[in-house]
């Protein structure tokens, strides 16, 4: 704590009620429209008891008109049958909310913005054909997945990368303090959550003092930090310390659809030659200096080589969704010195594609990547996931994998941090032990991991949890490897969690309480707008 106050900041504790909260949203829209829906229909049946037949009449032209226009939406079945529902049993309430959302209020400008940002940096990072070609030659399954991965961004392929596994947070700040101590020329920062606390503070001592050295420094945090860990004025507070900062799309109250689409990237970039990315954000929970929900797994992964350029293009495009003009070519040609391993230093096995997921197009990359991890496997799948919200693709490929006797493991937390996705997880249970999954929970606390690994060859380390809003509203990253030293760390690491879980049964599952049962039932049908 010391730290903190050695750069004149004061720990900032949470006052905000969950009033505020609500109001600034989504639950909060859909309370406003759902009694604005009940409103007119007291009023309706009160002062217009003569018309109710002209306006039942009405109502049903519009539900008819709605359903229609829903069919002919771009969604997926299961949004669909969760919009029908509300359309049939609330047709204003779910007209007035599915225009809402399809109008994209204050999206469509960002979703520009970004589609040309994507368009201006597709060739700023270079694909050495060399290297596809030798994965080609080693994986010809992991090559075709580059190809599509690459339609959706620029996205290169590496080889002679390190890369470092971190089975718990306190690991990862442990070499995150030691690498942001040799930065000499920039460093990169973009959180979903940063909370002031011990690991907050180590971090930020190291950035204010490298900001008086003359390093760049900019910190990009998702805007609702505004109302769960930080004040208003962060930004303001840590600009004073000659770092650049900024919060991504801040919330504000029913005006736009934007606060549904959360930037949950974890990356931390140096010099462009050094990389961190998983499920670890800056904040003393995932270091288990704070005990919220029992033990705290979770994992993240560092890269060293021109691998960590990706991740310095995918900061600077979210960084630039809000200014226009800056030259990014400057920040991806930095000398990578030693921590480039050339082709005359092959010592580092495997290929290595970083890869970002945006919200704002009809490809779900890290959806795809997952279900294709699926699909190839030979042997074994295990994964790690904190949640487990299922649309019918993911949880038909998770079922035809372990139908065709691949060893499919999810471990899931055995301490909940949030009810209601707990009580929709164990919805999924029954289906997918029938099919052969084996699920596990974690009795020491809760996972936060997201990890696959398959056959002892393939993993994904990153950002994107087993749920709709990874899949479909939150900006992601994460790191695809075939081949890696490090992989069969990861599957070790699996193993030892494995042990300290419990086995999910049929008996579990029919043992289950009510309430939970009941709870689960309930959301189910409202997941893809949970």
């Amino acid at each position: 704590m010391e730290q903190e106050e050695n750069v004149g900041l004061r720990l900032w504790k949470k006052g905000k009620q969950g009033l505020l909260n609500i109001l600034f949203s989504r639950l909060g829209l859909i309370t406003l429209l759902f009694f604005i829906n009940i409103g007119s229909m007291v009023l309706t049946y009160k002062w217009c008891s003569e018309s109710i037949p002209q306006l039942t009449s009405w109502l049903t032209i519009l539900e008819i008109g709605m359903i229609i226009y829903l069919f002919n939406c771009d969604f997926d079945s299961n949004v669909k049958l969760t919009w029908l529902m509300v359309i049939m049993v609330l047709p204003l309430f779910g007209s007035v909310f599915l225009l809402y959302t399809r109008l994209d209020i204050g999206h469509r400008a960002i979703k520009h913005r970004m589609q040309q940002l994507l368009e201006e940096t597709k060739d700023s990072l270079e694909q050495k054909t060399e290297v596809l070609q030798q994965l080609k030659m080693v994986n010809s399954e992991s090559a075709t997945l580059v190809h599509y991965v690459n339609r959706t961004g620029c996205y290169p392929v590496y080889a002679n990368t390190h890369v470092k596994y971190f089975p718990l947070g306190e690991h990862k700040l442990d070499e995150l303090l030691l690498q942001l101590e040799q930065a000499k020329h920039f460093i990169f920062l973009e959180y979903f959550i940063v909370e002031e606390g011990l690991m907050w503070g180590k971090v930020l001592e190291i950035l204010a003092r490298k900001a008086k050295e003359g390093v760049e420094i900019r910190m990009l945090y998702d805007g609702s930090c505004e109302f769960t860990t930080l004040p208003h004025d962060y930004p303001k507070r840590i600009r004073k310390l000659g770092i650049q900062c900024k919060m991504f799309a801040p919330l504000t109250p029913f005006v736009s659809t934007m606060y549904n689409y959360r930037d949950h990237r974890k990356i931390l970039v140096i010099d462009g030659h050094t990389a961190f990315t998983g499920g670890i954000n800056l904040a003393d929970e995932y270091i288990n200096v704070k005990k919220k929900y029992g033990h705290w797994k979770d994992a993240a992964i560092m890269l060293q080589g021109e691998a960590a350029r990706s991740f310095t293009l995918m900061f600077l495009q979210i960084w630039n969704v809000d200014t226009k003009g800056e030259d990014f070519s400057k920040y991806l040609t930095f000398d990578m010195g030693n921590r480039c391993l050339t082709d005359s230093n092959l010592t580092e096995k495997g290929y290595v594609l970083p890869y970002g997921d945006y919200p704002l197009d009809s490809d779900k990359v890290g959806e795809r990547i997952y279900m294709d991890i699926l699909n190839q496997a030979v042997e074994y799948v295990h994964i790690m996931s904190p949640y487990l919200i299922l649309d019918e693709e993911m949880k038909a490929a998770l079922q035809f994998a372990a139908e065709r006797g691949i060893d499919v493991k999810i471990i899931l937390p055995g301490v909940p941090d949030k009810k209601g996705p707990y009580a929709l997880a164990k919805t999924y249970y029954k289906a997918l032990l029938s099919s052969g999954v084996k699920l596990y929970e974690y009795t020491p606390g809760f996972v936060h991991a997201k990890v696959f690994v398959s056959d002892n060859v393939k993993s994904v380390v990153g950002t994107i949890n087993l749920d709709y809003r990874s899949f479909y509203h939150h900006f992601e990253c994460a790191t695809y490897m075939y081949g890696v030293d490090c992989i069969p760390e990861i599957e070790k690491d699996f193993q030892e969690t494995l042990a300290e879980c419990r086995e999910v049964t049929f008996e579990m599952v029919k043992k289950e309480k009510w309430w939970v049962k009941l709870a689960g039932s309930l959301l189910k049908a409202f997941a893809p707008l949970i």
